[in-house]
């Protein structure tokens, strides 16, 4: 037997407006801001689906409900064979209107993207979204009204950060390998080169200490080759 035809859940809209504003609502009231960054593709593989110079030059105050009460998820912090990593997770719920008018229409936006950053300056964190679940609530009186990101902390591997907040730029300008972001730039924001393609740079930007590892080890192993005598075959002299 068929449902009854004297009511209808899942075409009116209405009712769907009506669901809407209360998520929207409810996310005021009891969300967190929460600054939104696009990335910028600059060198994208087509192949692997990379790009390792990817940009970050804004950021749209956006409010997010932590989904993530409780505490952080994800695998945590664990020791590695490549180094300690921390893998803490969050959740986020945003509002589809909410980010349509705040990120969407400006940026040109469908929904919000895997690799895009977001900041809570409550927390002090920087994340990257992982995944995101445009199906959180199936189809709630016929509509989808949010989505669910999954985000994980940024993992800083010398991405173009200018934003314009401070904190955030602030981490290129102290983790950055690159001598891009210590070069001289023209009145139109683009790097001055000399007659050989090298980036000139200012003169307070050290390249060697700037590729130093504080976690290394090398200076201690060199110290006991040279105290204990260790055979070292790299250094090999007639």
């Amino acid at each position: 037997m068929a449902r009854s035809v004297f009511f209808e859940n899942f075409n009116n809209f209405a009712e769907q407006s009506l669901s809407e504003d209360l998520i929207v609502e409810s996310i005021r009231i009891y969300g967190h801001d929460l600054y939104y960054c696009p990335r910028t593709l600059i060198a994208k593989d087509e192949i692997y689906g990379e790009d390792a110079v990817s940009e970050y030059n804004s950021n749209y105050l956006i409010e997010m409900y932590i989904k993530s009460f409780d505490s952080y998820e994800g695998d945590g912090t664990f020791l590695s064979k490549f180094n300690l990593e921390i893998r803490d997770q969050m959740r986020f719920v945003v509002a589809r209107r909410t980010f349509n008018e705040e990120v969407g229409s400006v940026e040109n936006l469908l929904r919000p993207r895997e690799g895009d950053l977001l900041y809570s300056d409550m927390m002090k964190r920087l994340f990257v979204i992982m995944y995101v679940n445009d199906k959180p609530s199936f189809y709630q009186l016929g509509t989808l009204q949010a989505y669910e990101l999954t985000c994980e902390v940024f993992e800083y591997s010398n991405e173009r950060l200018n934003t314009g907040i401070q904190e955030i730029d602030d981490i290129e300008n102290k983790y950055s390998f690159t001598e891009d972001a210590f070069g001289i730039l023209d009145t139109n924001g683009n790097t001055i080169v000399d007659s050989n393609s090298q980036t000139i740079v200012q003169s307070d930007f050290n390249f060697d200490e700037q590729l130093q590892d504080t976690y290394a080890d090398n200076d201690e192993f060199e110290q006991e080759n040279e105290d204990d005598g260790i055979v070292d075959f790299t250094e090999f002299k007639l």
